[in-house]
């Protein structure tokens, strides 16, 4: 199996601003940072099973029962533990998407099967969806907000995709990591049919909301016990260390830096759109807290060499080379941005027109 590359990898361009990575712009909350130094005195003490006081408190901040709340080292860990608890032998993913669902439906020998989005639609999600729905299917994938794309998938349509999957007795699962960043995530969230539906779960994580990606916490909701209980047998114990509970304990007191955060967002995504489309790049349309574009290859490798490590999205199952998905941050950050992607586009397109001029004299000196 192909090595999954991922954004945030600051640790091999470290003389990068990363935008990469699609966490909060703001940056981890003090009040976090001040948990985790309290918690090193506890730091001598196994990690408490189950970690109840934390999910007491998702409970509160979702409104669901504690006891539909399992945690995980990132959402990464619960996606595996999942799929190593259903087994599934044949699978649904949309692409692309995110490369860890692909990942740990193999690992567990499953058949996975893929329902290409394609650029003629905008990278949107069609009724092919639907009609590859089947019987022989245990489990389905999306991601909402898409990842890459930030594209948005309407509730109405989810709704349906959800009935018919509980008519086949389809698993699905909802990634619902990115909708904190969009403007009306209500419109969109599944939550509010987890009563209804045992055959869905939701999929969340603090990383993003609340800038803690070297945490690892992530979280699911499911009403179905059962499920639950299979995901936990086929977890280590200790999965969610003493730190990262306390983190996500004081992070879920901070609704005014979310606040804070999503305005910054929503001020800042039309100003970096825009600055993009005035470079000649062809942005679409996400309504996540980042943007997906298409450009000219090697500006990956260009962008690096002026200070910006962005996120080239060809090793993402369905797209090609030329992809790319950058975060929206502070509007410095933001200018620093665009600065390096146009001295990153000039150096392609001088690189180009070399070679294009080599190619010609060739051509006249057979």
């Amino acid at each position: 199996m192909e090595k999954h590359i991922h954004g945030g990898n600051i640790y091999s361009y470290r003389d990068c601003v990363d935008f990469s990575a699609n966490c909060n712009p703001l940056g981890t909350p003090e009040s976090v940072k001040q948990a985790i130094r309290d918690s090193l005195e506890c730091v001598k003490d196994y990690p408490q099973v189950g970690y109840a006081p934390l999910r007491e408190a998702l409970g509160r901040y979702e409104d669901v029962e504690p006891e539909y709340v399992i945690c995980g080292n990132g959402a990464a860990e619960l996606i595996f533990s999942l799929c190593q608890a259903v087994k599934p032998k044949r699978a649904l993913v949309p692409a692309p998407s995110f490369a860890e669902y692909e990942q740990a439906l193999l690992s567990t020998g499953c058949q996975v099967e893929h329902v290409y989005l394609k650029k003629e639609d905008g990278f949107c999600i069609q009724e092919d969806f639907i009609r590859s729905l089947h019987k022989d299917l245990d489990m389905v994938f999306l991601c909402n907000p898409n990842n890459p794309t930030g594209i948005l998938t309407e509730r109405e349509f989810l709704f349906r995709v959800l009935r018919y999957c509980r008519e086949l007795g389809i698993l699905l699962v909802v990634d619902e990591c990115f909708l904190d960043f969009v403007k009306e995530p209500g419109k969109y969230s599944l939550k509010a049919q987890l009563p209804r539906y045992h055959n869905l779960f939701i999929l969340k994580a603090f990383t993003k909301r609340y800038a803690m990606a070297g945490i690892r916490l992530g979280y699911g909701l499911c009403e179905n016990r059962e499920l639950l209980d299979k995901m936990t047998q086929v977890t280590q114990p200790w999965n969610v260390s003493v730190m990262a509970q306390a983190a996500g304990i004081a992070a879920l007191k901070e609704t005014e830096y979310v606040k804070e955060g999503r305005k910054l967002i929503f001020r800042e995504a039309p100003w970096l759109r825009k600055a993009l489309e005035e470079l000649g790049l062809q942005v679409y349309p996400s309504q996540a807290n980042y943007l997906f574009f298409h450009g000219p290859e090697g500006l990956f490798e260009a962008c690096v060499r002026h200070g910006a490590l962005i996120r080239d999205c060809s090793n993402y199952p369905g797209l090609e080379k030329g992809y790319y998905r950058v975060a929206v941050r502070t509007h410095e950050e933001n200018r620093y941005l665009a600065g390096a992607l146009k001295a990153a586009l000039e150096e392609t397109a001088g690189h180009r027109a070399e070679e294009s001029s080599l190619e010609n004299q060739d051509g006249e000196n057979p």
